[in-house]
């Protein structure tokens, strides 16, 4: 049986419909605006055409590729490509402006597939263990989860913590907006019906990062005494310097690597959560903390692996319980259903070949990532010798395209246009980005998940302790806002004297 899988997997036809699918997912999660769910849903018509295992491996191969891809864009033009990319998105930019962009990105690649690697070596040995943790999550486990990665946000802010807070608070107001969960009324929609459905990440990401960045460019073009590094590394120094930087942190990897895979095998946690939580413990644990957020490789390295890691666990509770661990595998249900195959415990009984081609399907596309994002690291590297004088046009023509497509209404280039000012303001006064993106991207989790606890409980906010597995994360999640209250305590009393002064 093994040896009719492998033959499945290895076949040629499937080897270029791997490939076929890494390039695309490549080209895709590259482009500012366009993630990898996107990618996978447009690929889907496409799979109507092929066998359940082709199938399975081009979605798989296309969302490997599309996660690590993201970090392409975020690096060179710190635009992140997906909200998981933004965890880290400061120290890549850094580095590139440094001279070390390829270094930074061969790092982002190769702990990108080794996380993939082990986490789908993970699934293999214990999914049905991982879904069965993951299925007894309810509303209030999943509520101290979305709390514990704001909680990291704060943590690796970058800022003093009363500004990381200030930012996170902006995050969660802009997340506010849409419809109201509990009653159905509708807030600071101003009539405009596209915003009931709330304001869209990626064109809030785009605007926080791509517009902000392209407006400070503008702001120095002028000004000749700053300029930025535009020498490219060679290829062999940048490999060199990337693999010396996995087997410094292997620990870093193969930690946050195993922690990907745990977060992202609970329902509706993903890459994104699990990037963040684990660069915030790696900061913390760091032997060089103050270097994160001003272009540590360590961060890099501890972002990427959790990232595609997570990709591996995300497909526990989609295939053990048919409960999709986020949007990917959401579609990838739908068209296993579609194929007349239904994902649940019997799967492994009434398809095991299609399971174990999964796991083949994942360990190949992690695989043929490393030489295809060569390729890719090496033709986009070319763009920090572009005149910024062309590249901000450029790259606000990109983010009005990622942001249109996405969200299909003029409204949303109004959105990174408003969102773009704002965090340009929000850097001048020293106030961090990226809490404010995980603020939109939790925001909507946190209230649903609050909200039906609460109506659950019958307002008795003891029932959030009530369950195991809600007590630990909720004693974790309020003892770590308790050290931050002591830290910014600690910031102002440092302050003060330097006030007077």
């Amino acid at each position: 049986m093994l040896s009719d899988v492998l033959l499945t997997v290895l076949a040629p036809s499937n080897l270029i419909i791997i490939a076929a699918a890494t390039f695309y997912g490549c080209f895709v999660g590259a482009v500012p605006g366009l993630t990898a769910t996107m990618a996978v849903a447009l690929l889907v018509p496409f799979t109507f055409f092929l066998d359940p295992i082709p199938a399975i491996s081009a979605i798989v191969a296309t969302t490997t590729t599309a996660i690590f891809a993201g970090d392409i864009s975020g690096t060179l033009l710190r635009i992140p490509g997906t909200p998981a990319s933004a965890a880290y998105v400061d120290d890549a930019h850094a580095l590139s402006q440094a001279g070390k962009a390829r270094t930074s990105l061969f790092v982002s690649l190769i702990t990108a597939a080794i996380g993939g690697v082990i986490g789908v070596i993970i699934l293999m040995l214990v999914a049905p263990q991982l879904a069965r943790i993951a299925i007894s999550f309810s509303s209030f486990e999943t509520f101290w989860l979305a709390c514990l990665g704001l909680t990291c946000a704060i943590f690796v802010g970058g800022g003093t913590v009363p500004k990381s807070f200030a930012s996170l608070c902006i995050g969660l107001a802009i997340a506010c907006v849409g419809i109201d969960v509990a009653v159905g009324h509708p807030r600071y929609t101003f009539g405009t019906f596209d915003l009931l459905d709330g304001i869209s990440f990626i064109p809030a990401m785009i605007g926080i990062f791509a517009f902000s960045e392209v407006l400070r460019n503008v702001q120095i073009l002028d000004k000749p005494a700053e300029t930025i590094i535009h020498a490219t590394e060679k290829v062999g120094a940048a490999m060199k310097a990337a693999l010396a930087v996995v087997f410094k942190y292997p620990k870093t990897v193969g930690g946050s690597s195993v922690l990907g895979t745990l977060v992202g095998a609970l329902p509706g946690a993903g890459a994104d959560i699990a990037a963040w939580i684990s660069y915030a413990l790696t900061r913390r644990f760091s032997k060089d903390p103050e270097k994160f957020g001003k272009g540590s490789l360590e961060g890099v390295a501890a972002g990427g692996s959790a990232n595609n890691a997570a990709i591996g666990g995300a497909w526990t509770p989609a295939l053990v319980f048919g409960i999709p661990g986020d949007s990917v595998t959401a579609i990838a249900i739908g068209v296993l259903l579609l194929k007349g195959l239904t994902p649940g415990p019997r799967i492994f009984v009434d398809q095991p070949e299609l399971t174990s081609a999964l796991f083949g399907s994942f360990l190949v596309a992690n695989i043929m990532m490393v030489p295809v994002g060569i390729l890719a690291i090496l033709a986009s590297t070319f763009i920090l010798k572009v005149p910024r004088a062309v590249m901000a046009p450029v790259i606000l023509l990109f983010s009005m395209v990622g942001a249109f497509a996405i969200a299909g209404t003029v409204t949303a280039i109004w959105i990174v246009l408003a969102l773009g000012l704002m965090g340009y303001y929000m850097e001048k006064v020293g106030i961090p980005l990226a809490p404010a993106i995980l603020g939109i991207v939790l925001g909507k989790i946190i209230e649903d998940n609050f909200m039906v606890s609460m109506i659950k409980a019958q307002g008795d906010l003891s029932a959030f302790f009530d369950r195991q597995y809600s007590m630990v994360l909720g004693i974790i999640t309020l003892g770590l806002w308790g050290l931050l209250v002591l830290r910014s305590i600690r910031e102002i009393s440092r302050s003060k004297p330097q006030t007077e002064g």
